[in-house]
């Protein structure tokens, strides 16, 4: 059977990411100031743990939901009911259903990519495969395999020995109780390692939501210092007296302005269009994938820390009008001071912009519909952010980029889940850098797929020069604290 050096298509990230020593340095500890304690203290944990994904879809009818812990739609900005569709999870009785297993026999060589379909009536949890052989001293191997392609799931094992090998699938929905479980039929196939063996088809390299692993992608590790997951609340209603806790994503960015750091997001990350209020109480974990641990009310269990930010910038049509009439302006800036806003684990510096490698983002045309499917093509880009389910991973999708209407990017696979809004999109400048072109921003509540605003025009760069100006808000009252700006 396989020998231990197995590759699989997602490797963990935790052992694959470089460490950089800049960051193992004593943290100078400048302390925190007022505000940024007690937003610190804020965050303890039934506070966390009541947190959801402030996520976005638009259904058939064109109306705006969030999607909630269990998956369920509300009304945004509206009090129509979402359409009858998917059981709840503490419905849903029925299994995952396996299909199209490949390869289902011949003769193959002693690398071998294994591909089965899997689908339910919720969401699929998990997929493992059993492999059994060779026929001369038959053993039993399981790999966990990894979405691929819409509802395609795969794994890729390398060094079998000559002989006869079989296969089945076992899948897991997301119901409550410990899931619905399925086992397909076997499968069997015999490796032939002399010449024999006749190849599989190429796939195109396409991830529908994995684990980040730099060793597959060729890419810089600075988006997993830079990127991180952000802890905010919005107010429940228009009185603004109630207030809910939601989790995004984010990433530190480049800046040139002395005193502030900056963090890209969504826009409905920073601002609540449908209540018209700005987030309070906000709070950056960046590169907490490296921990190890699953968010808790510990900083100093994350590599680097926390960073609470001083407010928001968006642009004014984002607040003037509601999701989804508002998703070309779905981007935003948090703004973080170089002072007393970073608490927990040590830093080279408690400036947010120089503890992590900020990214640059590319206002120039962004390439798209122009690749053939494959990761060295011109178009493929990367989706990634903290999804609240994979707490504390950093997940990511990637694929051939294209366009949904005329304002928004568009990655047709990507199934990334709820807490990657805000999440980063990196496309390849052609001089070995990776920019920021997007964030994740909206979803469909009936087909995969992430969409993402353009950067690459005008609003983009007067966003993000209004970010990096200096200028202040009036207020930082709860609700207030953000500029909204008017931009062309």
């Amino acid at each position: 059977m396989p020998s231990v050096n197995i590759n699989f298509i997602v490797i963990s990230s935790l052992a694959m990411f470089p460490i950089h020593t800049a960051f193992s340095a004593p943290n100078p500890n400048a302390g925190l100031n007022p505000h940024h304690a007690r937003v610190i203290q804020h965050w303890d944990n039934s506070r966390r743990n009541a947190a959801i994904p402030r996520d976005l879809l638009i259904d058939p009818r064109g109306r705006g939901y969030m999607r909630v812990k269990q998956g369920e739609l509300t009304p945004y900005g509206h009090t129509v009911e979402p359409l009858a569709g998917k059981p709840k999870r503490n419905e849903d009785s029925t299994a995952p259903l396996i299909s199209d297993m490949s390869p289902s026999g011949g003769v193959l060589d002693t690398t071998i990519t294994f591909n089965a379909t899997v689908t339910d009536n919720v969401a699929v949890s998990q997929v493992d495969f059993y492999i059994t052989g060779p026929t001369a001293n038959p053993s039993s191997y399981s790999f966990a395999a990894s979405a691929s392609n819409g509802d395609v799931w795969t794994s890729t094992i390398q060094d079998f020995t000559d002989g006869g090998w079989c296969w089945y699938v076992t899948a897991k929905d997301t119901a409550k109780r410990g899931g619905n479980r399925s086992t397909s039929q076997e499968a069997c196939l015999d490796v032939d390692a002399g010449g024999n063996a006749i190849e599989p088809p190429a796939t195109d390299d396409i991830v529908v939501n994995g684990n980040w692993s730099i060793s597959a992608q060729n890419i810089s590790a600075d988006v997993q210092w830079a990127a991180g997951r952000i802890y905010f609340e919005m107010p429940a209603n228009k009185r603004k007296r109630q207030w809910n806790g939601y989790v995004c994503s984010g990433t530190a960015v480049k800046d040139t302005t002395t005193g502030r750091s900056l963090i890209l997001t969504a826009a409905h990350c920073v601002y609540d269009d449908a209540n018209k209020a700005f987030a309070r109480n906000v709070l950056f974990i960046p590169n907490q994938s490296d921990s190890g641990t699953g968010t808790d009310t510990n900083c100093s269990n994350d590599v680097i820390g926390c960073w609470s930010t001083e407010f928001g910038i968006v642009d004014r049509r984002w607040t003037q009008t509601t999701f989804p009439n508002n998703i070309e302006w779905d981007h935003a800036y948090y703004v973080v001071n170089d002072t007393g806003a970073h608490s927990g684990a040590s830093a080279s510096s408690d400036i947010l912009a120089n503890a992590v490698p900020a990214l640059s983002i590319n206002f120039v045309a962004a390439r798209h519909d122009e690749g053939d499917g494959t990761s060295s093509a011109v178009d493929h880009s990367y989706g990634l952010g903290y999804s609240y389910a994979d707490d504390p991973h950093f997940m990511y999708c990637a694929e051939g980029m294209t366009t949904e209407g005329a304002v928004n990017w568009w990655l047709p696979s990507c199934g990334l889940s709820g807490g990657a809004s805000g999440g980063p999109w990196l496309q390849h400048n052609g001089t070995d850098v990776w920019d920021i072109i997007s964030v994740n921003s909206w979803g469909y509540t009936t087909s995969p797929g992430m969409a993402g605003p353009k950067l690459d025009n005008a609003t983009g760069q007067c966003l993000y020069s209004k970010a990096d100006s200096g200028a202040e808000p009036s207020s930082l009252s709860d609700g207030n604290a953000g500029i909204i700006t008017d931009c062309p």
